[in-house]
């Protein structure tokens, strides 16, 4: 081999947190907005439900560079593209934070997402040709740790700066981080010889693009994240003018299409062949999934709070936050286990059913709970996805040729995000069409035969005619506290039904993970990987 094609030997370390540093600052802007959305509408003069665009856009955005990231790295070069897509995303963010007009916003949210959507892959790629096989472990604890905890804080740090600041800091403060992130990446990271090769071989050959599937990828792409924004709002398939029924043929009509055509042309962008490895196979649901719950759940939790129990967006993320310290001590943990040649599925199984334990929990709490009862079932929630998450990455790439990683990284990678998209919306939906089927039943018992009802009407109306002197005001109260009463038990059940569906869905996948191929992160353990 030439030795012109050998990469400069750093410290494997400094690669890795130079690498985690921007893809923990890309998503976290995938949450970091969404406690702002009101103060970014009455900033810009902008109605509150155009300002979810933000959301949206960027999600999108992201959704549709996350699978051609392997493509774009070959062509482009992986180093190169990591460099540009930090640089574009820092720019962006600036953008962002100073833009005059919600449709200047979201146009800098669209670039803020295609820039950002090669972070994630790029270095998840980097970690796995940078570390030997015995020691995946450890880089993927870094990352975990980067991918789990920012969604988290996400929230709590978007809700401190717009209260603190002004909402134009929760772009801003990327410009700091992307600087420094540019500068430790130009220096640490290199691309790896093989992939420096390939490059070469395909300038040889004659340019050839993927229109017509990245066409598709498009119009899948969009019409999915549309369904997931708009879909309860336009109450989904009960949409009177139709609209939900178009999108979800456009998507159908995309995403069947495009998986038609990336299997059958010659040079697809996105190359599917990594889904023949069972263990990757099986990995893709789950991590769905698993992110599904997660942004779920950090989505339902503060708003069960807000709406329920009267906190403001900074306490209801302070109650959440210790959960932050044991997700770092769960993926450590993690980490040195799959180092000392653990079978990883033996972490993925019990990680499951930790993650179902602490749902179920969640979906046995009631409206005279303290903050503290809270904080309990979130950490055991927190504990089991954090001793998934490398493990799972582990036991998804092992088998993986490395001319394959790319694309590989890439299909989690969308995975990953789009799972999170998916239980925010799935869990927004479940508790407005709960919420409404547990009034119904509620008012199945508020008769005049009833003897509690009654008990409590008149008892209410005593005390309140007692401090006002007006009898008639006093029952029209009386009847306004039992309706508030039987708003917030409908509400509270709804939540709680969709955290008993996020333990459902844990339980289950803990028992398809035997079905993965044997995953010991040491020497020799994966000859196709070489």
């Amino acid at each position: 081999m030439n030795a012109t094609l050998q990469p400069r030997v750093f410290n494997p370390w400094l690669v890795a947190a130079a690498v985690v540093v921007p893809t923990f600052m890309e998503v976290l802007d995938t949450t970091i907005a969404n406690v702002a959305l009101r103060h970014i509408a009455g900033g810009l003069s902008a109605a509150e439900s155009d300002s979810e665009w933000v959301i949206t856009s960027y999600l999108a955005a992201n959704a549709l560079v996350l699978p051609i990231s392997g493509w774009l790295s070959a062509h482009l070069g992986r180093r190169n593209y990591f460099l540009l897509s930090i640089a574009l995303f820092t720019l962006a963010s600036v953008l962002c934070g100073m833009a005059l007009s919600l449709p200047a916003l979201i146009a800098f949210r669209v670039l803020q997402g295609l820039a950002g959507g090669g972070l994630q892959p790029s270095s998840q790629g980097i970690l796995l040709d940078t570390f030997p096989v015995e020691k995946q472990g450890a880089a993927q604890t870094l990352f975990g740790i980067a991918a789990l905890i920012a969604p988290v804080v996400g929230p709590t740090l978007g809700g401190w700066l717009t209260d603190e600041t002004s909402w134009r800091w929760i772009f801003l403060i990327n410009l700091p981080i992307g600087l420094l992130a540019f500068g430790t990446a130009f220096v640490l990271v290199q691309g790896p010889a093989y992939l420096r090769e390939e490059r070469a071989a395909l300038k040889k050959q004659p340019f050839h693009f993927d229109t017509i599937g990245l066409g598709l990828l498009v119009v899948a792409v969009a019409s999915w994240e549309l369904l997931l924004s708009k879909g309860q709002e336009w109450d989904w398939l009960g949409d009177p003018f139709g609209r939900i029924h178009v999108i979800l043929a456009l998507f159908l009509l995309g995403i069947g299409g495009f998986i038609f055509w990336e299997t059958r042309t010659a040079r697809p962008i996105v190359n599917f062949k990594p889904l023949r490895d069972r263990s990757f196979l099986i990995a893709c649901p789950i991590i769905f999934c698993s992110f599904g719950i997660l942004l779920g759940s950090s989505t339902l939790l503060p708003a069960l709070l807000e709406s329920l129990f009267g906190y403001d967006a900074l306490h209801a993320g302070l109650v959440l936050s210790p959960s932050g310290f044991f997700a770092v001590a769960a993926v450590i943990i993690g980490g040195r286990l799959i180092g000392r040649g653990l079978d990883v599925r033996w972490l993925i199984g019990p990680g499951l059913l930790i993650v179902a334990a602490g749902s179920w929990w969640m979906s046995r709490m009631n409206l005279d709970i303290s903050p503290g009862q809270v904080i309990g079932p979130r950490i055991v929630l927190i504990i089991g996805l954090s001793l998934i998450f490398a493990p799972l990455n582990v036991a998804a790439f092992l088998y993986i040729p490395r001319q394959l990683r790319g694309a590989a990284v890439g299909i989690f990678a969308l995975l990953r995000n789009e799972g999170g998209s998916f239980g925010t919306s799935f869990g927004k939906t479940i508790t407005e069409r709960r919420e409404q089927f547990h009034s119904l039943r509620l008012n199945e018992n508020l008769d005049p035969l009833n003897p509690a009802l009654t008990t409590f009407l008149d008892q209410t109306q005593t005390d309140v005619a007692r401090q006002l002197g007006d009898p008639v005001a006093a029952k029209q109260i009386a009847l306004q506290a039992l309706g508030n009463l039987r708003d917030h038990q409908a509400l509270a059940l709804s939540y709680f039904d969709a955290f008993l569906i996020f333990a459902i869905t844990g339980f289950g996948l803990a028992f398809v993970v035997p079905w993965m191929k044997r995953s010991v992160a040491s020497k020799g353990a994966h000859v196709a990987a070489e």
